[in-house]
């Protein structure tokens, strides 16, 4: 079921009246606190402590500094400029929380999901266990699940939760055996379909001396449409507020009062500057998106909102359903941005003060390469790639400049068309399925391709690593029948529908196909129809046509579900597979320059 209607029943269920009993119940203190409340000075312990929050999401296994645009922040400056500021890497996230920490008795550190999955060859080779023990050194308290935890199935999730050895491809260290997450994964809305229980733990408390906070961690529900049907099988995802709000309840019956929830869904602010204010002209105003509803909806009793799915930074005071202030935060990917919160804890209450005059204050921070690098993590980093560097290190072809993908936020991005390009070559030949076009969902490019060398191989040099990085998925080609009619379907279901309505997904596509994207229309109509084209020639509805995309894709990824309705299709080699076989046409006299991107006519 579509997570939108879903929560427009929530909404009318969830009234105000409703939640209004429990908007007393410690969800804030109304009234001022007495003198001499404030934590600090004297003998006697305070009636309020300040406890750190500090947090991220969407991490993605990004160990070393991300390449290209997709390493950077943007920055707003104080003349309404922005700047991109280099940003990211395990070593220098690592010195940035610690250095957060010091002075704070009371510090906690969690996360919004997507920790692993879709990771770069350093992490995604060995199944993610780097990311894992790096995790660990981080001092990483809880996390909630994302949807590319599920990426490969609920067994895999639950070896990386406990440890073991990979059930295939065994100890990848000699005489050491995975030991798993010393952190908290939690999946409160992630339940076994036979067993009706949650797969793993939904809640967890954190405990220091006499103050307590409980964390309830949830992914977004419609995680089965952006994950292989593999890799959700057997697995039911619930909705994120009435999970969230029995959680909360639960929580409270075991005398917990302060609640935070981990969600793995988020928003979308009006700026990509990390340090844009969205509470301006109004709190909560700079951001839309899923986020809103769920924040608008979640119970009082919980007293922030940690969120992640989109990418996004924001730190945003969207009032919880008894108008009360709550902040709601998101730290964009990569380990770029850590998040930092002060809670105030009431002793007596055992709540978090949320008055509008000691409501919780997050900033992002930016994780800047300035910073020392974290002698642990170096070593981390070292020895992994010493396993790795033979795989690796490989060339696989060249490029004559930056190509940009993940950190393009232009609908047709440059390395996009690339791929789509690859794939197409790789299963137009009759034998291989015989495609006439392909595409691509803009969420399986990972990253960006940069001219400059990120180790020994030389500018302009794509190594095996490199190009893993950007297609980390090993998804097997589909060649398939689709008409003209599904076709233009799937481009409208780009922009309409509740998947991607309100978060457009604009498929990357292969040479020789060409339409217009009307962004000044809503939904559907920003199709338009009549400009579809291949080759030249406008496509026929009652044509068929064949069709080359990945098995996400085929299986009715991302919101395409007319993609389902295929027919003959053949199954080809694996999506990385064509990337590389692509590259390796290239030679360091004739290298692949970035692609034009004029596939796709935008009008704004």
């Amino acid at each position: 079921m579509s997570a939108t209607p879903q929560r427009n029943r929530r909404a009318r269920r969830l009234t105000l009246a409703a939640l209004a009993v429990t908007a007393g119940a410690g969800a804030m203190v109304a009234a001022a606190l007495p003198a001499g409340a404030a934590s600090g000075g004297g003998a006697a312990k305070s009636r309020t402590v300040d406890v750190q929050l500090l947090s991220f999401n969407d991490f993605h296994g990004t160990l070393e500094a991300p390449q290209g645009s997709s390493g950077t922040v943007t920055e707003r400056q104080a003349d309404g400029t922005t700047k991109a500021i280099p940003a990211g890497g395990v070593e220098y996230l690592a010195t940035g929380l610690r250095e957060a920490r010091k002075g704070h008795e009371y510090s906690v550190t969690a996360a919004a999901g997507d920790m692993i999955g879709g990771s770069p060859m350093l992490s995604g080779l060995f199944h993610d266990e780097p990311t894992v023990e790096a995790l660990n050194k981080l001092k990483l308290d809880v996390t909630s699940v994302g949807n590319h935890e599920f990426d490969e199935g609920k067994a895999e999730l639950r070896r990386m939760a406990y440890g073991g050895c990979h059930p295939v491809d065994g100890c990848f260290e000699s005489g050491k055996e995975y030991t798993g997450a010393e952190f908290k994964y939690l999946a409160a809305n992630v339940t076994d379909e036979k067993t009706k229980r949650p797969m793993l733990n939904p809640t967890f408390i954190w405990q220091k001396g006499d103050v307590k906070i409980g964390f309830i961690g949830v992914t977004l529900e419609g995680t089965p449409d952006v994950v292989t049907a593999d890799g959700v099988k057997g697995l039911k995802f619930g909705d994120e507020v009435e999970t969230i709000n029995k959680y909360a309840a639960e929580l409270n019956k075991q005398g917990v009062k302060s609640i935070v929830a981990l969600i793995h869904e988020g928003g979308l602010p009006a700026s990509g500057a990390y340090n844009y204010d969205c509470d301006v002209p109004s709190a909560g105003a700079g951001v839309s998106g899923a986020i809103v509803d769920i924040a608008k909806n979640v119970d009082p009793k919980v007293d922030a909102l940690v969120t992640g799915h989109t990418h996004q930074a924001y730190a945003c005071n969207i009032p919880d359903p008894a108008g009360n202030p709550r902040m709601v935060t998101s730290a964009a990917s990569y380990g770029r941005l850590f998040t930092d919160t002060t809670l105030t804890y009431d002793r007596q209450t055992k709540d978090i003060v949320r008055t509008a005059a000691v409501a919780p204050k997050p900033v992002n921070k930016i994780v800047s390469r300035d910073l020392p690098k974290a002698p642990d993590m170096t070593e981390l980093i070292t020895r992994w790639n010493a396993l790795a560097a033979p795989v690796a290190s490989r060339p696989m072809g060249f490029i004559s400049a930056d190509i940009a993908g993940r950190g393009s936020e232009a609908p047709e991005k440059p390395l996009g068309d690339l791929i789509a390009d690859a794939q197409l070559e790789a299963t137009a030949p009759a034998a291989k399925g015989g495609a006439q076009l392909a595409i691509m969902n803009p969420g399986g490019i990972r990253a960006d391709l940069a001219y400059k060398a990120a180790g020994a191989e030389g500018d302009g040099v794509v190594t095996y690593g490199e190009s893993y990085t950007v297609q980390p998925f090993n998804n097997l080609m589909n060649i398939v029948d689709l008409t003209g009619a599904q076709l233009i379907t799937a481009l409208q279901q780009q922009v309409s529908g509740t998947v991607n309505g309100p978060n457009p997904k604009i498929l990357q596509v292969s040479k020789g196909f060409t339409y217009t994207l009307d962004m000044t229309k809503t939904g559907a109509d920003r199709i338009v129809v009549d400009s579809v084209k291949l080759n030249g020639a406008a496509i026929d509805p009652a044509k068929t046509y064949r069709v080359a995309m990945n098995e996400f894709l085929a299986g009715g990824g991302d919101g395409f579900t007319v993609l389902k309705d295929h027919k003959n299709k053949l199954v080809g080699v694996p999506d990385l597979e064509a990337f590389n076989a692509y590259l390796a046409k290239s030679t360091e006299a004739s290298p692949i320059a970035p692609p034009a991107a004029d596939r796709i006519t935008v009008v704004k």
